[in-house]
């Protein structure tokens, strides 16, 4: 059993309208497909599921979606915001096979930054990558993935094949020779004082001229 639970009902009116309607009585119109069956139109209660988006878990877990008596095995594959309101606007659901791959962007949880030897010379950390696609099967699937920067020196870096995935877990696209980013370093950042240019006062309210420009005038009327 997966710690999120997704209670939902199927629905049949489908387009813009209905989904409309949906939202204004508290509900999310949404999808589920995939796991060899036909993509199923599904609704969600709006407040329940703002609850439990609160975890950042949520994400990167296998979640329980239960329709009546029946429960299924899903991911979050894409989500759709109201760009001004605190609100959901649709969600798509991936079904999970058991003994199929899936695959994910899980995020990375970096330890021990106040123990680097960069960060105590005063140095910067900056974190260039927060997540990384991976696929695994549905059990090995982790909620995040560790990096360790306890030994990470001034100016030094940590690169993505640096990464020690956890069992049963590969990169989507691994990295190479040529393709092997930094995911995290420390600096020292370097402030540069600018100094502030002298601005000639004018009267207030005043629009300052060349003295070439001839005097607006106000547009003939009749």
């Amino acid at each position: 059993m997966s710690d999120f639970v997704l209670s939902a009902d199927f629905r049949d009116d489908q387009g813009k309208g209905a989904s409309r309607r949906l939202r204004r009585t508290g509900k999310v119109p949404a999808i589920v497909y995939g796991g060899g069956k036909p993509p199923r139109a599904i609704t969600l209660d709006h407040d329940a599921l703002v609850h439990q988006m609160s975890n950042p878990a949520f994400y990167s877990s296998v979640l329980t979606l239960k329709v009546g008596d029946v429960e299924q095995a899903a991911i979050v594959k894409d989500l759709q915001r109201h760009p001004a309101k605190r609100r959901v606007m649709h969600m798509d659901l991936q079904r999970i096979v058991a003994d199929q791959e899936i695959r994910m962007s899980v995020p990375l949880s970096f330890v021990n930054e106040n123990q680097a030897p960069g960060a105590k010379e005063g140095g910067t950390i900056s974190h260039t990558v927060n997540e990384v696609e991976v696929l695994c099967l549905p059990r090995f699937l982790p909620e995040s993935i560790e990096v360790d920067v306890a030994e990470v020196e001034l100016d030094g870096s940590i690169k993505l094949s640096e990464i020690t995935l956890p069992e049963g877990v590969r990169f989507a696209t691994p990295p190479t020779e040529d393709n092997d980013p930094s995911i995290l370093s420390i600096h020292v950042v370097k402030v540069v004082a600018i100094e502030e240019e002298e601005v000639e006062e004018t009267d207030a309210g005043a629009v300052p001229t060349t003295g070439d420009e001839e005097p607006s005038q106000e547009p003939e009327t009749e």
